[in-house]
């Protein structure tokens, strides 16, 4: 079975743009997984309060026979590999990648949660998204809690998504 999933990526520390651009590489080096859209990127405010340099960041449609729990293990393996270390709470990190939807399935666990509980108060995953969402069911929920949010935070695009689309293989 081929799983529909949306995927949050963001980092920023050390070249940005490259730690997005080699996360994309390895999620495609398994030949269960199939990228199928990525966003612009987009120049955004940090969150949390912790003093940091901005992210970039982008969202990612992923095709996947992986499940949901296998593809988390995944996401950490390519975390670890691009030397992500968990220090403080919404700090600032060389990668973070964060499933937001897998199908239309809930999933609950002490390791994850699906569909992401903060994506409605996130600018910075809402945006991305919709601009590779083609679901109307979704496009109207992620509409109305773009619309709704809390989080006004700045964010703005810096590579258009035709440059980031060059980076599906």
């Amino acid at each position: 079975m081929v799983n529909q999933v949306y995927l949050s990526l963001g980092s920023n520390i050390g070249d940005r743009m490259q730690n997005l651009q080699r996360a994309v590489a390895m999620l495609q080096l398994r030949p269960e997984n199939q990228v199928e859209a990525i966003s612009p990127v987009y120049e955004t405010e940090p969150v949390g309060g912790v003093e940091q340099r901005s992210f970039y960041n982008i969202a990612l449609k992923l095709l996947t026979r992986l499940n949901a729990a296998d593809l988390l293990k995944y996401l950490h393996v390519i975390e670890q590999s691009l030397r992500r270390r968990r220090l403080i709470h919404w700090g600032p990190r060389t990668i973070d990648l964060d499933i937001l939807f897998f199908n239309d399935e809930e999933y609950q666990s002490a390791a994850l949660k699906i569909p992401h509980p903060e994506i409605k108060n996130r600018r910075f995953e809402l945006e991305p998204l919709l601009t590779i969402v083609q679901e109307n069911e979704l496009r109207e929920i992620l509409s109305h809690q773009l619309a709704t949010t809390p989080d006004q935070n700045w964010l703005k695009i810096i590579r258009e998504k035709e440059e980031v689309n060059t980076w599906i293989k």
